[in-house]
């Protein structure tokens, strides 16, 4: 009884060894295989981070024919603002010289009103009705509408305040009744070409 005792305790020893043989087995399989997946992982990983890094850190050469768009598109750009810029510039002058031919032009006209003006003030009450007077005075009047529409305008002056501006004072006068540096009197019309004087108007102030 004691030797078949024996026998059967050998026995579960045996088994149980083997047993633990296979456990042992078993854990080292399963390390290796969760330490070879640890090592793809960080294998994975370290190429991440270096594509990472090349992208961040990595500067592409740029192409030869980039460099030359960019340039062109540049020099395109200049050649555009300086062209805008003549463009104005010789607006600018055109519109200059055009002023200047017509502030030109109207002096020559202006001593042509000047003896209208003068004629007309020397007519009577009874000469205004002679058809050679009307026939004047209806000349008159479309230069003076014409010249209006192209922008010529007589300065005011008599009762106005001396403006240096616009007024060349050849008299002065010491007058208690008008006020203290006004016109009392015209010799000559001035005129204005839209803002530019043509011509100053010849006055005498008072005070």
């Amino acid at each position: 009884m004691a030797e078949q005792k024996k026998e059967i305790l050998e026995e579960e020893i045996a088994e149980e060894n083997e047993n633990n043989e296979e456990a042992e087995e078993t854990l080292e399989g399963t390390v290796e295989e969760t330490e070879e997946v640890l090592e793809e992982g960080t294998e994975e990983e370290g190429t991440k981070e270096e594509g990472t890094k090349k992208s961040l850190f990595g500067k592409k050469k740029k192409d030869k024919k980039d460099e030359q768009i960019e340039e062109l598109t540049d020099r395109l750009k200049r050649q555009m603002a300086e062209f805008d810029n003549f463009r104005k510039r010789t607006e600018k002058e055109k519109t200059q010289m055009y002023e200047i031919g017509a502030k030109s032009v109207i002096e020559k006209i202006l001593p042509v009103i000047d003896n209208f003006e003068r004629g007309f003030a020397t007519v009577t009450e009874e000469g205004k009705a002679d058809p050679f007077v009307e026939g004047m005075d209806k000349v008159y009047k479309q230069m003076m509408t014409t010249l209006n529409e192209i922008g010529v305008t007589p300065i005011e002056a008599l009762g106005e305040e001396f403006n240096p501006d616009f007024h060349n004072a050849v008299m002065h006068v010491e007058d208690e009744e008008a006020g203290e540096n006004v016109i009392v009197e015209e010799f000559q019309k001035g005129y204005l070409y839209k803002e530019t004087v043509v011509r100053h108007s010849m006055v005498k102030v008072a005070n």
